[in-house]
């Protein structure tokens, strides 16, 4: 159940909404989110099982409801739709199927006009577990897929600056012109700026490029 500190957080991430972009209100209620799930502080000393199990089901929310039926999303972002008829409809389509947790989470977001950053509030929620288990989300795009070995290099430089184990995301964006780029929240690294990850810039372009005129071979010797 959502208690004094949780609604008094959604409360201050509503006065902030003017003044901050969505992420810092998303992360106010995520914050809410987490602490009601594990009813007991900030940063506890051990997190209970029901929190990855209401963040599962927040996942299932965006995946097999917001994903599936964007003109639910629409409505429930919408400004024009009131916060009683929003309630009404969560209560018709989620009632028997959400438990009270999320059901209650979702009330107090639509009553301060939030369920717009229901996505955003998504991603801060699952950053804001890996904090709490002390580790640090972070997302690695390359130009050409990560090796593991490589990954464990980037891996070794990133934990002698954060605070806390890296967990590595991959994605691969053929117009990475760098070679490697590393975003860890808010702050976006190059090679160029990490004296550490310098080797490795230069493997990846060399690796990159090798492809490349391995292609073009291929191109101009078919067969």
């Amino acid at each position: 159940m959502f208690d004094e500190r949780a609604q008094r957080d959604a409360l201050e991430a509503d006065a902030a909404a003017p003044e901050v972009g969505m992420e810092r209100i998303a992360t106010v209620y995520a914050e809410a989110f987490l602490g009601a799930a594990a009813k007991d502080g900030p940063i506890p000393e051990r997190i209970p099982e029901r929190i990855p199990e209401r963040i599962d089901e927040l996942d299932s929310l965006v995946a097999d409801v917001l994903d599936r039926f964007p003109a639910l999303e629409t409505v429930l972002a919408s400004g024009l739709v009131s916060h009683d008829e929003k309630v009404g409809l969560l209560d018709r389509l989620l009632g028997s199927r959400a438990s009270p947790h999320l059901l209650r989470f979702l009330k107090v977001v639509s009553r301060h006009g939030r369920l717009d950053c229901l996505r955003a509030i998504q991603r801060e929620v699952h950053r804001g577990y890996e904090r709490r288990l002390g580790r640090v989300s972070v997302r690695v795009t390359t130009a050409t897929p990560l090796e593991d070995a490589a990954a464990g290099r980037i891996v070794e430089s990133l934990r002698k600056t954060l605070e806390g184990e890296p967990v590595l995301r991959r994605v691969v964006d053929p117009s990475v012109l760098g070679g490697v780029v590393v975003r860890v929240g808010d702050t976006v690294y190059d090679a160029s700026l990490a004296a550490q990850l310098e080797n490795l810039r230069q493997q990846i372009i060399d690796r990159s490029a090798h492809e490349i005129q391995s292609r073009r071979d291929r191109f101009r010797h078919p067969g």
